[in-house]
């Protein structure tokens, strides 16, 4: 009974003993953009590109963006075509010439025709408006 009771006290003190050694549960983050180490960014961003299986649409419009030179084209033109018309309010007429058109504006006798010709085509537009009195 003696053994006996000295073995129980045996385990009892290696098993009192053991959890003495135990410690708390520290979490330690890996991902470095939530404290973990620096380090371990580019292996993450490596192993998420690997398995990204995304691909990105391909654009069938056929839409390209315009250079800074065409954008410079563009509102040359535009701001010419205004001036233009501005003119005709003093009495003037004028001609513009595009890469894809004429314009022609002529004020007679108080109706404004703008023609407009697509060089291209050859097809030919006229706009008349009648009732306009040239400022004076």
């Amino acid at each position: 009974m003696k053994s006996k009771l000295l073995s129980y006290g045996a385990i009892m003190f290696c098993i009192s003993s053991y959890s003495a050694l135990a410690t708390e549960l520290v979490y330690t983050p890996i991902n470095p953009s939530f404290g973990g180490n620096a380090l371990n960014s580019s292996h993450l961003f490596g192993v998420a590109n690997a398995i990204n299986d995304y691909k990105a649409p391909i654009d069938e419009s056929g839409f390209e963006s315009e250079s800074s030179l065409e954008r410079l084209a563009n509102s040359l033109e535009s701001r010419l075509i205004s001036q233009l018309l501005a003119d005709v309010g003093n009495g003037n007429t004028g001609q513009l010439e595009t890469d894809d058109f004429y314009l022609n504006i002529v004020d007679d006798n108080g109706t404004l025709i703008v023609q407009i010709v697509d060089k291209v085509s050859g097809e030919s537009t006229e706009i008349k408006v009648a009732g306009l009195n040239p400022d004076q």
